[in-house]
């Protein structure tokens, strides 16, 4: 019972995991190119409860664009066919971020553009040259030199993801979408090594949270004269502190499953109606980033409040002294009472062994 309650646990949160870090993949990539969302707004939208005016609708194609790709590639990985990096691959990356958009005249979704683009103080490839030069780039990214290197495959896909993002904005082949097809395609090159597809959107993540310097960095190696290093070093950075970031909340995770884990263990004899009220209020504690007062308790949850509704306030004492017996719950010197989170310290990995947050 336990083992199947902790599997259910930890699949719920690496759903949430993966859930997070889409919006905020999303996000990243449509909101460098104007999309007003918020993040909120976007996990509202992936929950299907997000109303907008007709006005706006748009914000949520464009959004669902790029939900539909990523997914679109996560299903071809999962069904032993992972796409591969060509011409026209770019190509079916743009008309997927473009499709169903109000475009302007002559620029359409998965067509490479027949007239010349300015972007900033830079001026995209020359069209004619377009179709050549995803070619060559394709056939670059293929090559030996970003070929598997035992035990460094995901740093040199990393590498391969970043110059495939700054060579594709370079080219400019498209008269809309290239950062989103940039974005894209750097995805793809990640998710395709072997990257989890939350860490796979953290470089979107870092580009539009540091907007100005990612307009900054493109446009100081396009006047290099082709030193990438400082692109190159900018996008790592970001990346590693988004991991960082990552790895936090993720290992903040595995703490709240251990936490419930050890909650169901304490009480798996334990099967009467006291029982399961205490257990409830346990777990809805866990929950609060902060002990609670008494007088609150009960307002945890509706849950809660319905276990509670018509008994004393006797009752509710007597609950918090029994946990606090079993070691589950702690008193404060304010007189509140919050979970002995700390417990479980002692069974996880020792790099685990930090105190939770209370």
């Amino acid at each position: 019972m336990r083992t199947h309650c902790g599997r259910a646990i930890a699949t719920l949160y690496a759903s949430e995991l993966h859930r997070l870090y889409l919006a905020k993949g999303v996000l990243a990539t449509t909101a460098i190119e104007g999309n007003t969302l918020s993040e909120e707004q976007v996990l509202q939208h992936l929950d299907g409860k997000l109303e907008l005016p007709r006005s706006r609708e748009y914000l949520k194609h464009e959004i669902d664009n790029v939900i539909n790709a990523c997914n679109k590639m996560l299903k071809e990985i999962s069904s032993n066919a992972p796409p591969k990096l060509t011409r026209q691959r770019i190509v079916e990356l743009n008309r997927m971020v473009l499709g169903n958009l109000a475009l302007d005249e002559g620029v359409a979704a998965g067509e490479i553009r027949k007239t010349s683009v300015g972007v900033a103080r830079y001026r995209g490839a020359p069209a004619e040259d377009c179709a050549h030069l995803l070619d060559r780039l394709s056939e670059w990214l293929n090559a030996k030199e970003f070929g598997d290197v035992e035990g460094r495959e995901i740093a040199f896909a990393i590498l391969k993801a970043i110059l495939a993002h700054l060579y594709l904005a370079w080219i400019h082949p498209f008269g809309d979408g290239n950062g989103r097809t940039a974005r894209l395609l750097e995805f793809q090159i990640l998710i395709c090594s072997g990257v989890p597809a939350p860490a796979a959107h953290l470089l979107s993540n870092h580009y539009n949270a540091t907007r100005t310097e990612y307009y900054r960095q493109l446009d100081a190696a396009s006047r290099s004269g082709g030193d990438i290093r400082g692109f190159v070093t900018y996008a790592a950075e970001g990346l590693k502190d988004g991991l960082i970031a990552q790895l936090a909340t993720i290992r903040e995770q595995q703490l709240n499953v251990a936490w419930e884990n050890y909650v169901h263990d304490a009480f798996k004899n334990k099967r009467s109606t006291s029982d399961k009220r205490r257990r409830d209020l346990v777990l809805d504690l866990s929950k609060s980033s902060e002990p609670v007062a008494i007088g609150e308790v009960s307002k945890l949850s509706p849950g809660i409040a319905s276990a509670y509704a018509g008994k004393s306030e006797k009752t509710l004492m007597r609950d918090v002294a029994a946990l606090v017996e079993m070691d589950l719950l702690k008193r404060t010197k304010e007189g509140k009472v919050g979970v002995r989170r700390e417990k479980i310290l002692a069974f996880l990995p020792k790099r685990l062994q930090s105190k939770p947050k209370e």
